[in-house]
């Protein structure tokens, strides 16, 4: 069964996954899993990790992704990408084929109908981006890194749909309550825009609460981006999502989108 808006960002007994609210167009399909969607993946990874490189059995893993297809009605598997905290943007125009490599990239784009877009994380921030049209979609991974380094500009430097046009979706991400972070972080954002330094609140000598919603708006409102919606989770401290910094080892989910046939 494909999911439909529910008017909003919640997770129900009957669906247990998450649909954005937010004023995409109806051709425009996105989703978000969580670790409550009944799957293969034993303890510390119960039950529905998609991640295939955080430890778990390959074969749940394999049986998770096969699942989500069968589960969620996806038109075809999801592209899956080897994410590596950088701000390289792949572009597909055909569904992704059992036997391809993953992209190396942290963001992706299509404008072809039933090709499913997906990036993995468990805090990092996922942002979901279509056009006003459904014409364009695209998935990008956003961690301070990548915010850092420019792929949230990158991506959209990529799509041939006007910044103006397109609307934008924050998933679900560590909250800035969560997220304790050193000199090393502040500094990578501060020291490019003194304005970044809003998203940092002090904690102990050295150590700032960081909030990457606002990082993230904040570089979107600077390329003229002003269909935000999204933020507000916090996946340190909400059971339905896969967290790093709340459990070590542990798993991934996923944010899915794709412009429906």
């Amino acid at each position: 069964m494909a999911p439909s808006r529910s008017g909003a960002d919640a997770v129900s007994a009957a669906a247990p996954w998450l649909v954005p609210d937010w004023p995409a167009p109806a051709r425009a399909r996105a989703v978000v899993t969580t670790r409550l969607m009944p799957g293969a993946s034993q303890s510390p990874f119960d039950a529905f990790n998609l991640g295939a490189h955080c430890g778990d059995d390959p074969a749940a893993v394999a049986a998770n992704r096969d699942a989500l297809v069968r589960r969620l009605g996806l038109p075809s598997a999801p592209h899956w990408l080897r994410q590596v905290h950088g701000s390289e943007v792949a572009a597909f125009d055909a569904p992704a084929h059992p036997l391809e490599e993953p992209a190396v990239a942290d963001a992706a784009t299509t404008r072809a109908a039933g090709v499913v877009l997906g990036v993995l994380t468990a805090d990092c921030l996922p942002l979901l981006v279509c056009a006003d049209d459904g014409s364009e979609v695209a998935a990008i991974h956003a961690g301070w890194r990548g915010l850092a380094g420019g792929v949230i500009e990158r991506c959209v430097a990529r799509m041939t749909t006007p910044v103006g046009r397109l609307h934008f979706w924050l998933g679900p991400a560590i909250g800035p309550a969560s997220y304790e972070v050193g000199a090393e972080v502040r500094d990578a954002f501060v020291d490019a825009n003194a304005g970044a330094a809003a998203a940092f609140a002090p904690t102990r000598p050295g150590h700032w609460h960081c909030d990457l919603y606002a990082l993230a708006r904040q570089r979107l409102a600077a390329l003229g981006a002003h269909r935000v919606g999204g933020g507000g989770l916090d996946t340190f401290g909400d059971p339905r999502f896969y967290s790093h910094r709340g459990q070590q080892p542990t798993g991934r989910f996923a944010s899915l989108i794709w412009i429906d046939r």
